[in-house]
């Protein structure tokens, strides 16, 4: 989710936008800051506790903020395939796709999660839920429309209507359960069910930016700030925009805006596992993908470690025998590790495990090692 000065209020394009939670986030004396066009809270009890509560019990995010678009029609998912390198086809209703809206030059517009539901019970129309982010909800939006063939095609700009709250952490499915209606356990990970939330509607899926087990609950406005109250007297976490980028960068979650972008393309990113090339047929890209794969990448989207306690922070320059070879595109203090980690681009020839490089931080230049990735990997993922 990149960084953006678009605004979502269309009466006042200056004003940033909030979300239906964002008073309650004031009572709890959340630290308020921008955020794609938004007013978010980057943390409540602090950072470090957040992340810490993540790990080990359960913390809650309002990400209210990212786009919610709902699709329904026949041949649904033979019509987006031409927008997205993923094989579509194989999805059965329950299951998602983590994948990539490209451009033609095989670059991503945004990474986004194709939901594929059950068909309508009286139309046998398919049905799909994609969650975009936030700064780029309104270009994925025109994108779509401009290139789904929209016969037989209906599209839905949820976002203004739905809540979206992330429930993430080891104990995330022991707070959610009594609320919900159905059994949560036999959801496997990337799955996901329409049923009855506090006794209203709802679309729960076992999915996340955090690389922990956990949920994601889209819901009403009003439904969304009852369950963000019952979770809360439960004893649930809530979590800001701080805690979610440490965590994700642990789990080397990509950010988009950052690290990956649409002058990157997903084979440079390290995303080649939701580009299908031998299962499906024509798609936006294609063709630059597979020139890139034949001949390989100039550069590669790597993990770094810093030795001592200096952090390679966004855009500091990465260091070669005296030259600069790429980029730190995200870094932090790890929480989890506690030392320094980042991402960042460097040739391939330098993109081997253990290749030992710099990073120039205000000036000087100090030892960073390539690792492998993820950081971290969580013992409490689903399969």
């Amino acid at each position: 989710m990149a960084k953006s000065t678009e605004s979502n209020n269309p009466e006042n394009p200056s004003q940033l936008a909030r979300t239906p939670l964002y008073d309650l986030s004031l009572e709890l004396k959340a630290r308020m800051v921008p955020f794609s066009g938004w007013e978010m809270a980057v943390q409540y009890s602090g950072l470090s506790n957040e992340h810490q509560i993540v790990r080990s019990q359960a913390g809650m995010f309002d990400i209210s903020h990212m786009g919610k678009f709902g699709l329904r029609g026949k041949q649904l998912r033979e019509k987006f395939q031409s927008l997205v390198p993923s094989d579509l086809s194989r999805l059965q209703p329950g299951q998602a796709q983590y994948t990539l809206l490209l451009n033609a030059k095989g670059c991503i517009l945004d990474d986004i999660i194709f939901y594929c539901q059950e068909p309508d019970a009286t139309t046998s129309e398919e049905r799909a839920v994609i969650i975009v982010n936030a700064a780029t909800r309104i270009r994925d939006k025109a994108w779509i429309v401009a290139h789904l063939e929209l016969s037989n095609v209906s599209f839905t700009d949820l976002s203004p209507d739905k809540i979206l709250i992330a429930i993430q952490g080891p104990e995330a499915v022991n707070y959610l359960q009594p609320l919900v209606a159905d059994n949560l356990t036999p959801i496997k990970a990337f799955g996901h069910l329409e049923t009855n939330l506090l006794g209203q509607p709802s679309f729960i899926a076992r999915t996340g930016y955090t690389g922990e087990d956990g949920f994601e609950i889209m819901v009403d406005a009003e439904v969304g700030k009852e369950l963000w109250q019952q979770l809360l007297t439960a004893g649930v976490v809530p979590c800001g925009l701080g805690a979610r980028d440490t965590l994700r960068l642990e789990a080397a979650m990509a950010l988009y805006g950052q690290d990956i972008d649409d002058n990157t393309t997903p084979l440079e990113a390290g995303l080649g596992w939701v580009v299908h090339l031998d299962s499906k047929g024509d798609f936006i890209g294609r063709e630059v993908l597979e020139q890139q794969k034949a001949s390989g990448v100039s550069k590669r989207l790597v993990g770094l470690e810093m030795a001592g306690k200096h952090i390679a922070r966004h855009g500091y320059p990465v260091i070669f025998e005296g030259e600069k070879v790429g980029e730190v595109t995200s870094g932090t203090l790890s929480p989890t590790l506690n030392k320094p980690i980042a991402l960042a681009y460097v040739p391939t020839k330098l993109a081997k495990i253990g290749q030992e490089l710099e990073v120039e931080i205000r000036g000087k230049n100090y030892p960073a090692t390539v690792v492998k990735k993820p950081f971290y990997r969580s013992p409490n993922r689903p399969s």
